[in-house]
């Protein structure tokens, strides 16, 4: 049995997230289709993580199990003839038995977007938050520098689930704008459910004074979701890169639920 990483890249507009569901349309289900078109048979696939309605990715990873002898080379074009245009696969290579997409993963990297113009920009309208109130990345890059290093981030996720460790280790924390796109870009070696999407949310909070600046520590000691404001729309969310120390091992499993 062959275990083949592939990389993909997607628009999440039209997908209720990765993840096979009942009743909705999903970026998993369409690769599954894919493979059972490609092959027959409708061969295991497992993802990195999971992802909210309308996320977005630069770089998803997943395993798919196969007998399938075709090569890696033309397994990338045959799956994208099948895809839909939102989907492609951009890089496919056999790995180790023991791989695994989520758990062999060190870190990952995701940005949130904001296009902060003076009016709507249609071309981002499913691929950025729109403000139109001004933001000051330069006070919004100071505050983001306060999610560094290791914290329970508990005040900044929205799972009910039961997990017995919130804490998480965060190596980078940056706001900067190119022109009217603001970008709020993080990389932890892991994540909470929407704890991405609720940083966002609190650094508008920030930025329009419904939070003071400097009260990231506060909120994160608090370790009550209360604290910390709202939970920004997933339209503006993006996974940007995974990375994985060395593809020839395996990875330790770590628990909790990972939907940014």
């Amino acid at each position: 049995m062959r275990n083949i990483l592939l990389t993909l890249r997607f628009l999440g507009t039209r997908y209720h997230g990765w993840q096979v569901q009942e009743n909705a349309h999903s970026v998993q289900e369409e690769l599954q289709d894919a493979v059972e078109q490609l092959f027959g048979a409708r061969d295991p696939i497992t993802g990195c993580s999971r992802t909210d309605a309308g996320v977005h990715a630069d770089m998803y990873c997943c395993t798919l199990r196969t007998d399938n002898p075709i090569s890696c080379f033309k397994l990338i074009a045959a799956l994208n003839a099948k895809l839909p245009d939102d989907i492609a696969v951009c890089a496919a290579e056999d790995v180790p038995e023991d791989f695994h997409p989520r758990y062999s993963c060190t870190s990952k990297t995701y940005e949130y977007h904001f296009y902060n113009g003076s009016a709507r920009n249609p071309f981002y309208d499913d691929r950025a938050l729109f403000v139109h109130r001004p933001l000051d990345e330069a006070f919004l890059d100071r505050q983001a520098r306060d999610f560094l290093g290791t914290h329970d981030f508990t005040s900044l996720s929205n799972s009910r689930e039961v997990i017995n460790d919130n804490v998480r280790t965060v190596t980078e924390a940056s706001v900067t704008r190119d022109g009217d796109l603001v970008v709020f870009r993080v990389t932890a070696d892991g994540f909470l459910y929407n704890m991405v999407r609720n940083m966002a949310g609190l650094l508008l909070w920030i930025s329009d004074g419904k939070r003071e600046a400097g009260s990231i520590p506060d909120i994160l000691e608090a370790r009550d979701r209360n604290a910390a404001g709202i939970t920004a729309p997933a339209h503006g969310l993006r996974l940007k890169q995974v990375t994985y120390p060395d593809k020839r091992k395996g990875g330790d499993r770590n628990g909790g639920q990972e939907t940014p």
